[in-house]
């Protein structure tokens, strides 16, 4: 199932692990970068989170899409919903100053497979500013899709 709108892409997908193996995982800097699709997450540093404002940064290479001559950089992760088990997001912060405010996340459910994981991007609180500059969404529908496939294939 997808569901797309104007500022919104949400994919989901069963995973045949319970949720609280999949939120390890979602919680876990290096495991963001395990089940990365786009190929711009090269590697993290930092504690697992916990809660809200937790944070850990992210080495990443922005030639992986080749839509902006970004290069390498770093971002920092910030955990804005925190519910064990259930829901992890964050925004990030990085180059662009202000942060753009766009959102990614998870919203995990039991289901009698082990888990409904649904992956979200949501530019819908994004600073005006970057409104005519930037193309959103920065990632695809697919890449949300191949993410979840990578992640049922780690925690399966």
């Amino acid at each position: 199932m997808t569901i797309e709108t104007t500022e919104r892409v949400e994919v989901q997908r069963e995973i045949a692990a319970a949720p609280a193996k999949v939120f390890e995982l979602l919680c876990d800097p290096q495991g963001h970068v395990a089940i990365d699709s786009s190929g711009m997450l090269q590697s993290a540093e930092g504690d697992p989170v916990r809660q809200v404002g937790d944070t850990f940064v992210v080495h990443m290479d922005r030639e992986a899409l080749n839509d902006l001559p970004m290069g390498r950089y770093d971002v920092t992760v910030i955990i804005t919903e925190f519910e064990p088990d259930a829901l992890i997001e964050w925004t990030v912060s990085g180059v662009i100053q202000p942060p753009i405010k766009h959102r990614y996340g998870y919203r995990l459910e039991p289901s009698a497979t082990g888990t409904r994981l649904t992956s979200y991007y949501d530019w819908s609180q994004i600073e005006e500013r970057y409104r005519p500059h930037l193309k959103f969404p920065i990632l695809p529908e697919g890449a949300l899709r191949a993410t979840l496939g990578i992640l049922a294939r780690t925690v399966e």
